[in-house]
C-alpha cells in the first residue's frame, strides 16, 4: 500500500495539491442498500408513503449530496461534476432498495467520495422516508464498485459472493 496523500510529513492532515495532475475524464460508481420489511418495501412501491415519494426525494437527495460533497468531507476538492446519476431499484431478494450512484467530470482528481457521498445520502434519505414504519431497516453495503481516470487507472470491484 502506498502512503496517505492527505498527510504531510509529520502526519498532519492537509489538502492534496492537484494542480498539476493531468485532466483526465474521471467516472465513479458506487453502490448500497437499504434493507427493510416486505411490507415497508410494498409501501414503497405503492408510492404512498406519509412524506411522499421515497425514490424520487432519495434520488434527488444522492444528486444534491454529491454536489455538495466538498461541504461535508474536509479534504476533498470542490469540483465540476459534469453528471450525477443516481438509480434507485426495488429489489424482493433483499427485500428492499438498491441504490448506486455514477459520477462523472473532467479534471485533475477524482471522483469516488462524492458517489459514494450520493448512495450514503440516498440511502439515508430511503430510511427517513419510511421509519416509522420499520425500526429494523438498515443500511449495508456502501462501497466502490468502479474507478476509471487518472495514473491510478481503473478499478473494478469484484461482485460480492
Amino acid at each position: 500500500m502506498t502512503g496517505l496523500s492527505h498527510l504531510d510529513a509529520q502526519g498532519q492532515a492537509h489538502m492534496v495539491d492537484v494542480g498539476d495532475k493531468a485532466e483526465t475524464t474521471r467516472i465513479a460508481i458506487a453502490e448500497g442498500n437499504v434493507v427493510m420489511q416486505a411490507a415497508t418495501l410494498e409501501i414503497v412501491r405503492r408510492g404512498d408513503a406519509k412524506k411522499g415519494d421515497v425514490l424520487g426525494t432519495a434520488r434527488l437527495a444522492g444528486i444534491m449530496a454529491a454536489k455538495r460533497t466538498h461541504e461535508l468531507i474536509p479534504l476533498c476538492h470542490p469540483l465540476l461534476i459534469s453528471k450525477i446519476a443516481v438509480d434507485l431499484t426495488i429489489d424482493e431478494a433483499l427485500p428492499g432498495v438498491r441504490v448506486r450512484a455514477e459520477v462523472k467530470m473532467k479534471g485533475q482528481t477524482g471522483v469516488e467520495m462524492e458517489a459514494l457521498t450520493a448512495v450514503s445520502v440516498a440511502c439515508l434519505t430511503v430510511y427517513d422516508m419510511v421509519k416509522a414504519v420499520d425500526r429494523a431497516m438498515h443500511i449495508e453495503g456502501i462501497r466502490l464498485v468502479h474507478k476509471s481516470g487518472g495514473k491510478s487507472g481503473v478499478y473494478q470491484a469484484e461482485q460480492p459472493a
